[in-house]
């Protein structure tokens, strides 16, 4: 059996792109990462298996906030990494504006859906802002690795938070193989949390290189615009792991599909 985490190191090539600290601030990591573009297809390929939520219409179309009367601004649609939130929001509406809450539901996307959605904006010129939404737990773990790299009145993060980690002398970037081919992988998590089965595998099999793993956090916002703004070779390696609430549903989804054709 494959262990669930494999301690090839990157490329030269790869390495130097995403050795970045915790305490990066995104146009920092902006700049490191634009060396990994992609092209669209793997782009929607990478963002394909996860999903968010946002609120929207009887006609399926993302419940747009605008900015108050003599303020400035874009209309902005919010996309939500936890369905909870989503849901939570959709909440208040119904408490505090009933009349426009009683057609509205939470929808379940693709984020390659959304990302398709915000080129297409972008093309047309339109003033839609697609805004993501982080969970706040989920803020507070980026904001504690900021304190902990040396950034102690951090208060916030600028973004959605997405954890990486890295280990040995040279801060290599710890990866692991896909279950399809084996090929390493650089798994991206949106859930902290996450990591922590892997560095547990990784403390059995190889303390020592274990006790040097540090935890990176990138906005993903940051990751998602160095994808797409060159034609390079080197992102490929990077898998981004939908969150546990994602996979359930996915699961589900899966699970609710087989049972259909089987009827």
């Amino acid at each position: 059996m494959k262990s669930l985490m494999s301690l090839n190191v990157l490329s030269n090539r790869i390495r130097p792109a995403l050795t970045i600290i915790a305490g990066s601030t995104a146009g920092v990591l902006l700049t490191a990462l634009q060396a990994f573009a992609l092209p669209q297809e793997q782009i929607l390929e990478k963002l394909d298996p996860l999903l968010v939520f946002t609120l929207a219409d009887a006609q399926g179309a993302p419940l747009v906030a605008l900015p108050p009367d003599g303020k400035k601004g874009n209309p902005t649609a919010g996309i939500f990494m936890s369905k909870k939130d989503a849901e939570g929001l959709l909440e208040n509406l119904r408490k505090n504006n009933p009349e426009v809450a009683k057609n509205v539901s939470v929808l379940t996307v693709s984020m390659a859906e959304i990302y398709q959605l915000q080129m297409k904006a972008v093309e047309k010129k339109s003033p839609m802002v697609f805004a993501f939404v982080p969970t706040r737990e989920q803020v507070a773990s980026a904001v504690e690795l900021l304190k902990a790299s040396g950034q102690k009145d951090a208060k916030t993060f600028p973004g959605t938070p997405v954890f990486a980690a890295r280990a040995g002398k040279d801060k290599s970037f710890l990866t692991m193989p896909q279950p399809k081919d084996g090929k390493p992988v650089i798994p991206f998590f949106f859930n902290k949390e996450q990591l922590q089965p892997l560095l547990d595998d990784l403390k059995k099999q190889q303390p020592e290189l274990a006790a040097t793993v540090d935890i990176q956090v990138f906005p993903f916002e940051g990751v998602l615009d160095a994808m797409k703004n060159r034609k390079e070779p080197g992102l490929e390696q990077v898998v981004l792991v939908p969150s546990p609430e994602a996979l359930t549903l996915l699961q589900e989804a899966s699970k609710a599909a087989a049972a259909q054709k089987k009827k």
